[in-house]
């Protein structure tokens, strides 16, 4: 799963580090629609069990699996009044993981089809997606 590799330092030294080999994922993001939850697992460990809130009515949320596309922490909606979308992660299109500022609707369908958590835990997700890179991170949604 992981292979070690040299690393040049500053130049000066040389230091072993641990690489993800291509294609290992590192960190899953599965968001089930039917409970409204996401579950974060890190390295094979869950580290996250998160509310969310998915496409409401004829805005459904896309399913299957999908790397993150591009990342916005500070990102607002064209498509809708300039909606703030902090720490979005965009799967697929305009479709992204963000927080929202509707807390109280967390835990049932609210969205126009993004998956969208508490600010501080889209904060967290971020995070780690900043830090296991695109190719190492899943986002899986399943009815």
């Amino acid at each position: 799963m992981f292979r070690y590799v040299l690393a040049i330092v500053a130049g000066l030294a040389i230091v072993p580090f641990q690489t993800a080999i291509a294609g290992a994922t590192t960190l899953m993001a599965q968001v089930d629609l039917s409970r409204q939850e996401m579950v974060v697992t890190h390295r094979g460990q869950v580290k996250y069990r998160w509310k969310v809130s998915t496409g409401r009515g004829s805005y459904r949320t896309p399913t299957g699996s999908y790397s993150p596309k591009w990342l916005s922490k500070y990102h607002k909606s064209r498509k809708y009044n300039n909606a703030p979308m902090p720490y979005a992660i965009f799967f697929r299109g305009g479709y992204a993981v963000h927080g929202t500022n509707e807390i109280s609707r967390l835990g049932r369908p609210a969205s126009h089809g993004c998956v969208r958590l508490d600010p501080k835990n889209a904060a967290t997700l971020f995070s780690l997606v900043e830090r296991e890179g695109f190719n190492n991170t899943r986002i899986i949604i399943t009815q």
